[in-house]
């Protein structure tokens, strides 16, 4: 299938579910109190006509002519898709309890009045939490064959910025404040630095340029970079400092070797051939070994070749509860820390948000992870 015909497909799928959405959505409140009235009934099917078009037209218009009436439309929309969805989860959580108003009959307008107020409440705090800035995540890793003379070495991970018209200038000046305070000895960025659309990140590349830690800055191409462009996302992280590691590895550090492979998730959509693990960690060697994967994926092949810390992220940790149980169908390591072998694994549940600027009921993370050698203490 050529990239024509796999986005055509991918709008149609997303626009279709996107519809069924708001249809649910019309259906469920159909019979409320509110809407008992012809002409109420007019005015929902009008407002719910313009939400549906809120995000997409934003988008677009970011993209055609950016300025604040297409950051203000798109933000709107963005928080509607958040809103949305929480709305169907308890709604149908409603439609569950009451047997989709077979049982207990009486009480299904109020049920469904409820369900409606739960998610607004639900999406306010979620609003909350995605705009707050990100919780410092502190963990101590065991990695086998680092040097002694590497011990205590500090690792900043970001992932998932998906930086762009919703997290620009103002968000970003934050997060390298923050992180800059957290003195990192080398900071990765395990994908999705982008939000897919590199002339909306460019004017950001000066603060990028900022963070300079002694052990150099490392980079792996997440989907969105594929997205925009995998080799010209490389170039524009290049440009900022950030070594960009594609099926390969490097030396950090005498006895530190980093790796790192473009997306796998991606290169299959792509139908990308190749084996990007094997290339990247090659025949192994002495010292200390980390591989940076934008998606959790293929662990127990990693183990096996020597890689003792894999870092990821792209699962957002679900961002917005309970879509997280969807994710983790595809991704069954959603997020935290995981023992793969001798390999630990952490699956970043992401530093910003993508769509709804919103998470449930935890926010973005900055992890800050100490290194010590196996053996000793730590």
């Amino acid at each position: 299938m050529n990239g024509v015909l796999r986005f055509a497909l991918f709008l149609s799928v997303v626009l279709g579910t996107w519809t069924a959405m708001h249809l649910y959505l019309l259906h469920r409140v159909w019979r409320l109190p509110p809407l008992a009235a012809g002409p109420a009934r007019r005015w929902a099917i009008l407002l719910l006509a313009v939400l549906w078009a809120l995000y997409p037209a934003g988008r677009v218009l970011a993209r055609l002519l950016p300025g604040r009436s297409a950051y203000a439309m798109e933000f709107a929309g963005a928080v509607w898709m958040g809103a949305l969805f929480l709305s169907m989860v308890c709604l149908l959580a409603t439609d569950l309890l009451s047997g989709f108003g077979v049982w207990l009959r009486p009480w299904t307008t109020h049920l469904r009045l409820g369900a409606l107020a739960a998610a607004g409440a639900l999406s306010a705090v979620a609003l909350v939490q995605g705009l707050r800035a990100p919780e410092v995540v502190r963990r101590t890793v065991v990695l086998p064959g680092l040097p002694e003379g590497l011990r205590g070495t500090r690792i900043v991970q970001v992932s998932d910025l998906h930086l762009g018209t919703l997290l620009g200038r103002r968000w970003l000046r934050r997060l390298v404040d923050q992180v800059q305070g957290l003195d990192p000895h080398l900071i990765v960025v395990t994908g999705d630095l982008v939000d897919g659309h590199l002339p909306d990140v460019e004017p950001l590349l000066p603060l990028m340029s900022e963070w300079r830690p002694p052990l150099g800055k490392w980079a792996v191409l997440g989907n969105h970079e594929f997205y925009a462009g995998a080799d010209r996302s490389a170039g524009f992280l290049a440009s900022a400092g950030w070594v960009v590691l594609r099926q390969e590895a490097a030396e950090a550090a005498p006895g530190l070797r980093i790796a790192g492979v473009d997306d796998l998730t991606a290169r299959g959509q792509f139908g990308l051939a190749g084996d990007p693990v094997a290339e990247a960690l090659g025949p192994g060697g002495a010292g200390a070994l980390i591989l940076l994967s934008h998606s959790p994926l293929r662990a127990e092949e990693a183990a096996t070749r020597g890689a003792g810390l894999m870092l990821s992220g792209h699962t957002h940790g679900g961002q917005i509860w309970p879509f997280g149980l969807l994710v983790r169908l595809a991704y069954p390591r959603l997020e935290g820390t995981y023992r793969v072998g001798g390999m630990t694994l952490l699956v970043s549940r992401g530093t910003g948000t993508w769509g709804p600027p919103m998470r449930l009921f935890r926010r973005g993370e900055v992890a800050l992870l100490t290194l010590v050698p196996t053996g000793g203490n730590p």
